[in-house]
């Protein structure tokens, strides 16, 4: 076996990005090639032992496993279109950010004209757990182009998984991300009832959560956010969840599925934005509840 360590390169360091990137930094052998607009998160990565690239040009040049880490689609295809041009053949994409299955799918075909590998490998759970390195990872990808990367994944997440050929980790990250929002919905109408029936939404956490209605959502959205009315405008907000919903319902429709639960749990995360309060992390929608 070869014992070469590729130079990796890092595009995307805000929320997300920069706890992955600070992780690969830290436990990768060898440079790690950083770019952000942002001068600061440069700085940061640097301050931690990256190396800092002036443009996404000049990281694709360098690097030869590269990872992205960016708002979403439309980004995400801006930045490969310029990696096309610039990057060598035999080179490696990764992409973290969450996109429509579409369009992951695209930029894997453009990207093998170029003789580019790409993988859509999009992140579950925390920024939290971006900082600790125990993300979950969905990845699409071929069985030996997993096999090289996973190792180097297994630097962000603590588990890492794969789910099919290109598209299918971003068709499991929208699953998994839909099915959380629409729990979160069915959790804000009813803590609201409980709440005006006279259970405190403590009590209420605390019974549900010995019985058949308990959820991850309860536990984690419920407790920490819903039921002390706490929402920090650093989180997750709805106007992310517009946008992963709304991949979602791309593809429920491409696959011939009317999903209706998802149409309605983004009718309250539309309400959320068109209220003022859409900056809110995203359970804030309990607010909404019962609104006239």
């Amino acid at each position: 076996m070869s014992e070469h360590t590729p130079v990796l390169g890092f595009i995307g360091l805000g929320v997300m990005g920069g706890g992955m990137c600070r992780n690969a930094v830290k436990k990768h052998a060898g440079p790690v090639h950083v770019f952000d607009m942002a001068q600061a998160a440069v700085a940061d990565q640097v301050a931690s032992g990256a190396v800092a690239a002036a443009s996404v040009a000049d990281v694709a040049k360098h690097a030869e496993i590269l990872f992205l880490s960016l708002p979403g689609g439309k980004q995400v295809a801006a930045v490969c279109d310029e990696i096309a041009q610039h990057a060598k053949p035999g080179t490696i994409v990764v992409d973290l950010s969450t996109t429509a299955v579409a369009d992951a799918r695209a930029i894997a075909a453009k990207f093998a004209e170029a003789g580019v590998h790409f993988a859509d490998a999009p992140v579950a759970r925390t920024r939290q757990a971006a900082i600790d390195g125990t993300l979950s990872i969905m990845v699409g990808a071929s069985e030996d182009l997993f096999a090289r990367i996973a190792p180097l994944l297994g630097y962000m997440g603590s588990d890492v998984t794969l789910c099919g050929d290109v598209g299918c980790g971003q068709v499991v990250k929208l699953v998994n991300n839909t099915l959380l929002f629409e729990q979160v919905v069915a959790i804000a109408e009813m803590m609201v009832v409980a709440e005006r029936a006279g259970v405190a939404p403590e009590k209420l956490i605390e019974a549900v959560g010995l019985g058949s209605g308990n959820s991850f959502a309860l536990q984690t959205h419920g407790k920490k956010a819903m039921a002390p009315r706490n929402f920090p405008e650093k989180a997750f907000p709805s106007h992310y969840v517009l946008k992963d919903i709304s991949y979602t319902l791309e593809l429920s429709e491409q696959m011939g599925v009317d999903a209706k639960i998802g149409k309605l749990a983004a009718t309250y995360y539309q309400a959320a934005v068109d209220a003022g309060i859409g900056e809110k992390y995203f359970p804030a929608i309990i607010e909404l509840v019962g609104r006239e």
